[in-house]
């Protein structure tokens, strides 16, 4: 019989399919791994915030079915971190592959490639009670209240990137809808 490790912290919740919502989310997550005692200007808790805020905002934009809401889970499991966003339409899914790089003047289409370079590991599974489907990214942590082990970065391919990365944990309350895009500006 194959054991599961043991799930030591959790937290679950449900938003509006909306810019607000995945502000929200990425806020609450940020919260929580506080709580957790991984303080806000720590390494982990600013690399699950902005992994937060490329997933959420990807549900908004690319995962949207008007009247449903999204889903995002974090748990902490023997020293690994995995952030789930749950979405309800099936057919766009991101691609399985490692993500390329985008166009350099382009003010998109970097999330999934941020998310890549900050996770040990992501993927994307069909959801399991109905249609959607959930990305997920994990991290592994030390020890509880450390930051995460040394990663080197890609080097980036352009000052563009560096720019649209700096901008991501900044609020924009003027967002609208059709503002939130895959990788570029945040709401």
């Amino acid at each position: 019989m194959q054991q599961h490790p043991a799930l030591e912290r959790e937290f679950t919740m449900r938003f509006t399919s909306t810019p607000r919502g995945a502000r929200l989310a990425r806020r609450l997550v940020s919260h929580r791994l506080n709580d957790w005692g991984y303080p806000y200007a720590t390494t982990v808790n600013e690399t699950h915030t902005l992994i937060t805020a490329e997933l959420t905002v990807n549900a908004v934009q690319h995962g949207h079915v008007p009247g449903r809401d999204f889903h995002v889970q974090l748990t902490l499991t023997e020293g690994t971190f995995r952030i789930e966003v749950t979405d309800t339409r099936a057919e766009k899914q991101p691609p399985t592959a490692s993500p390329s790089a985008t166009d350099s003047l382009s003010e998109s289409g970097r999330g999934l490639l941020l998310v890549a370079a900050l996770a040990d590991d992501w993927g994307v599974n069909p959801r399991k009670t109905a249609p959607g489907k959930t990305v997920w990214a994990e991290l592994h942590s030390q020890t509880k209240g450390h930051p995460l082990t040394h990663r080197v970065a890609p080097e980036p391919t352009d000052v563009d990137l560096l720019l649209a990365t700096s901008s991501l944990l900044r609020d924009d309350l003027g967002s609208q809808p059709g503002d939130a895009s895959h990788g570029g500006h945040r709401p």
